[in-house]
């Protein structure tokens, strides 16, 4: 079997080819050549997801960590996303096999390394709206995953020859469980905001009360304190008059 050679500008094509005509991309896509293109397509998503998050980091928006930190937190990420990247395309295409085998599609596993590393390329496009939070970045998540969805299915069927009927119901069943996921997450987003809204209010009601006892406290404190004094000096008072007599 033949080693296919790095061409990146044919990678260029590939990512763009993949993103805009996944149906046409896939059913043309070669499933043989060898790992080593497909490694290095990850390695490059990979870094370009890292090179977003660092940037979100130094420019500190996002859900990155702010402060004098954002920067080497920046550079771990960036780091990981490399790594992660790698050990994702491996362990993705043992799921995507399963997705096949299920499908009654290509069980090589080449074949499924080189689909997974084409799906990759969302994977800094991810990153890229990774500084957009709140509900608008879940949404913008959940459209991403579920365009996802939509070119493996046709990666099942152009590329791995898989059952067309069956690839739709898988590929229907995986976007009612992200959708699950998505709704799951906006009202436990949604809880745990009101949830610290309303422990915000007490805890400073609370710090208000305390505060108040305290200056309270100190008060009576100091009124006992200046009882005291004034007692002592009276008593010295007494004392020298005395011993004047």
């Amino acid at each position: 079997m033949s080693s296919e050679s790095f061409n990146f500008n044919q990678f260029l094509k590939d990512s763009v080819n993949s993103l805009t005509k996944p149906k046409s991309y896939f059913s043309e896509m070669p499933v043989e050549g060898g790992f080593g293109v497909p490694i290095v397509k990850a390695l490059i998503y990979g870094a370009l997801a890292g090179v977003f998050t660092f940037l979100w980091s130094l420019l500190k928006i996002g859900a990155a960590t702010t402060g004098v930190l954002g920067g080497a937190v920046g550079i771990m990420a960036f780091i990981w996303a490399i790594i992660g990247a790698l050990i994702g395309l491996f362990i993705g295409a043992v799921i995507v096999l399963i997705i096949s085998a299920i499908c009654g599609g290509s069980t090589d596993y080449e074949a499924n390394t080189r689909v997974t590393a084409s799906l990759m390329v969302l994977m800094p496009i991810n990153a890229l709206f990774g500084f957009i939070g709140g509900g608008v970045g879940a949404v913008i998540g959940f459209i991403i995953n579920l365009y996802g969805l939509l070119m493996l299915y046709h990666a099942l069927n152009g590329s791995l020859k898989a059952k067309e009927s069956t690839s739709k119901v898988i590929t229907i069943i995986l976007a009612v469980i992200v959708l699950i996921f998505f709704i799951v997450g906006i009202f436990a987003k949604r809880t745990a905001n009101r949830f610290m809204d309303d422990f915000g209010s007490e805890f400073e009601q609370t710090m208000e009360e305390y505060g108040e006892d305290v200056e309270k406290s100190m008060k009576e404190s100091m009124k006992d304190v200046t009882e005291e004094l004034e007692k002592a000096n009276e008593d010295m008072k007494v004392e020298e008059v005395e011993e004047e007599k």
